[in-house]
């Protein structure tokens, strides 16, 4: 890795590796790190180019973030770990699944998306506003951003049969993932778990006590 991602570690046990959304850093989780620290060693990753983790020189691709993610674990000597991702977090932790499935204890997938359309068309197109206002600007650094929601990820619904461990996709009751979108990743995944949230595409920050709640009583059943 051309990289060291930064990252804050809490709590002992079991690793809980904890994914941000795009333009996020691991901040985001706080009221997760807050919650599963009790019973967890929680680890919060700042993704390349994100937070206070650096840009660096490789591309910014979700293939290059799951790259980052196994040296990450390998720097760490974490063998495998459960992984909670958010939005393009969870879409990391999807595609690393596909690649490590060995490294996964359990996924919980949160807001993701299989490929572009799964977002609302209004979530799109106010994705392409911000994209033609940052490029009239020049600002590159949004551009690639933006690029990552426009263009990926590219996931072929048929591939998530392979994945054999424990599963919960979850997702706010007013997401900017369409529903049925939502409903075809779990139906993907072989005896996954769905629940909706009361909340937005933010739940995890905006209703923690029942997203927690719902996260907690999977990782117990488990």
């Amino acid at each position: 890795m051309d990289i060291k991602l930064h990252y804050t570690e809490s709590g002992s046990g079991d690793p809980l590796i904890l994914l941000h959304g795009n333009g996020e850093d691991g901040t985001y989780f706080e009221h997760q790190i807050a919650y599963f620290k009790c019973g967890y060693r929680v680890i919060a990753v700042d993704s390349r180019g994100h937070g206070k983790s650096p840009r660096g020189t490789a591309p910014l691709t979700l293939g290059q973030f799951v790259r980052d993610l196994a040296d990450f674990m390998d720097n760490l000597k974490i063998d495998s770990a459960h992984m909670l991702g958010f939005s393009d977090g969870a879409n990391i932790a999807l595609l690393f699944a596909l690649e490590h499935p060995e490294r996964v204890r359990s996924l919980v997938l949160n807001g993701g998306n299989l490929f572009p359309d799964g977002l609302t068309e209004q979530t799109r197109r106010e994705i392409d506003e911000e994209y033609q206002e940052a490029l009239a600007a020049g600002d590159e650094g949004q551009l690639e951003l933006l690029r990552l929601m426009i263009d990926e990820p590219q996931i072929d619904p048929s591939s998530l049969a392979t994945l054999r461990m424990p599963t919960l996709v979850i997702a706010g009751t007013d997401d900017m993932i369409e529903e049925r979108h939502t409903r075809l990743i779990a139906e993907s995944i072989p005896d996954a778990r769905l629940v909706f949230v009361e909340g937005t595409h933010f739940v995890a920050s905006e209703n923690p006590e029942a997203f927690n709640r719902e996260i907690d009583a999977f990782l117990t059943s488990i």
